[in-house]
């Protein structure tokens, strides 16, 4: 865990001495055992300086302004510490510096929250332009996603800036450990998960895709099919159940007609026309499988 505060000090560069006399002011910030120095382009007479206090005596004729931008200073970066603690869980001294210096340009949020407001904007077009059985299963990555952030961090969420294709992996092999997911179940999540962080690298929240080089695991598939022999054996067989017989039925409909079984569920009987040649023909429109 983070510590609660960032120590600031002021301190004179004396083996800079100019042809004045004057000693360079330096600012020099130390957060989790960390320290980076920097200048505050402030100079004064080794004289004028009290160094436990960390200000200008009165001597110097400019120890009013000077002492109120080295207050300043050190406003500023605790305001840039307090402002990352906001945003973020995780940051050192350099992400610090970084936002005190104003370098930060991206905007800041963690995955899981992001994955949530894009979760939300999603809604807004279920029946419009994806089906309500799609959305959840993007729903189910993001619980997904937050449940391994947990296990793997004991955290609620993860910055956005700091994922990275050891992520990626990680969060793969919780699928597959801990979900016992199989690898196409796992593409598809991996598929559905990188959505929305390409959604965040368009909006500024990252400068790159951090999954760009991520190729999805091989799925081997045996596709098992029935010969033109078994299929005749199948069409001649008579069940004694009604109920299997109804099945073997729509079965041997899906073969000849190439229909998937969803197709032939939602079969109607407007769908049959009369075509070209004199014979019926199915005529409806195709829906892509939620899966």
């Amino acid at each position: 865990m983070n510590q609660l505060s960032i120590s600031v000090l002021f301190y004179l560069n004396k083996s800079k001495l100019n042809q004045k006399g004057l000693c360079p002011i330096k600012c020099r910030i130390t957060y989790q055992k960390k320290r980076k120095e920097f200048s505050t382009a402030l100079f004064v007479n080794p004289e004028y300086w009290n160094a436990k206090k960390q200000i200008v005596l009165d001597k110097d004729l400019e120890s009013k302004s000077k002492n109120g931008q080295l207050s300043l200073i050190s406003q500023k970066l605790n305001n840039a510490f307090l402002s990352l603690g906001l945003s973020s869980d995780e940051y050192d001294i350099n992400d610090i510096f970084d936002k005190y210096a104003g370098r930060i340009v991206q905007k800041e949020d963690n995955v899981v929250n992001y994955f949530r407001r894009f979760l939300v904007k999603k809604s807004q077009l279920v029946d419009k332009d994806i089906k309500e059985a799609t959305w959840k299963k993007f729903e189910y990555v993001c619980n997904d996603l937050e449940a391994f952030i947990f296990s793997e961090y004991k955290k609620k969420d993860f910055p956005l800036n700091k994922l990275n294709p050891q992520f990626l992996a990680d969060f793969e092999h919780y699928l597959k450990t801990v979900k016992d997911q199989k690898q196409v179940t796992l593409n598809k999540a991996i598929q559905r998960l990188r959505k929305p962080i390409k959604v965040a690298v368009a909006e500024g929240y990252l400068q790159k895709d951090p999954f760009a080089q991520h190729k999805p695991g091989r799925v081997r598939k045996e596709v098992v099919f029935l010969s033109t022999d078994e299929l005749k054996l199948l069409e001649e067989y008579l069940f004694t159940q009604p109920r299997l017989e109804l099945v073997k039925d729509l079965f041997v409909f899906c073969c000849y007609t190439g229909l998937a079984y969803h197709e032939m569920a939602n079969l109607k009987k407007e769908y049959i026309v009369r075509g070209f040649d004199g014979n019926d023909w199915i005529q409806m429109k195709r829906k892509k499988q939620v899966r």
